[in-house]
């Protein structure tokens, strides 16, 4: 726990404890699932790959199973990403963390955006987070994606892969004036720090993703305990 502005926050039921690396074993995975359970996590995220071992590490115990699709840039067919994500859910995902066709925000391709996030959340009726890259888009382009996207049914926002920088606070604040209250907000790609967890929490986000949050929880434990 952590007060900041009389606030109490646990950060741990906010985090997606997320192992996207490519070379990942099925050890590392067994790992990552024990600790999102030790430490209470929301979820734990992992490639396509790896959600059926995960699936069944986590069987009957409260840590969800989260997959990426589309991961990292987006850019794959609607069908290949409807049967990505199909897939995902027959081997036990979920909650789908998408990455949009950026290049259709940015060229005002809205209704085929729409579509293909639409058939996806209607299809799998499982939690989707919509993954927008807030560091590469304009103000506007945000504000479009938002509102497109939660008219397709997301269940979240989420700012970032990681591959082009991370969350913001900035970004964090944005979305929540956008979206007011109709979604949850994942801030995603470079919080290594209880600091940072905390303010994006306090600035809207309502989930954490990142690969570091037995690092931050552990972190801030000692230092409490220096006082």
């Amino acid at each position: 726990m952590v007060k900041c502005s009389n606030m109490e926050i646990d950060i741990a039921p906010y985090i997606d404890h997320t192992l996207l690396n490519q070379t990942a074993t099925p050890e590392e995975i067994q790992q990552c699932c024990y600790q999102a359970e030790r430490y209470k996590f929301a979820s734990v995220c992992v490639f396509p790959s790896y959600v059926k071992l995960a699936k069944e590490l986590l069987q009957g115990k409260p840590p969800k199973v989260s997959t990426v699709i589309g991961f990292p840039t987006g850019a794959t067919t609607s069908k290949v990403k409807l049967y990505e994500a199909q897939e995902a859910v027959e081997n036990g995902a979920t909650e789908l963390d998408i990455v949009i066709n950026l290049s259709w925000l940015k060229i005002g391709k809205t209704e085929e955006l729409y579509q293909e996030i639409a058939e996806i959340c209607e299809e799998t009726g499982q939690t989707v987070k919509a993954i927008i890259e807030t560091t590469i888009l304009t103000e506007d382009e945000k504000r479009l994606a938002v509102e497109v996207l939660m008219d397709a049914g997301i269940a979240y926002i989420k700012t970032s892969t990681g591959w082009y920088g991370g969350a913001t606070v900035a970004d964090i604040q944005l979305i929540k004036s956008i979206a007011k209250g109709r979604v949850g907000i994942k801030a995603s790609g470079g919080i290594r720090t209880y600091q940072q967890a905390v303010d994006l929490i306090i600035a809207g986000a309502t989930r954490l993703g990142t690969s570091r949050g037995v690092e931050i929880l552990t972190t801030n434990i000692q230092e409490e305990d220096s006082y």
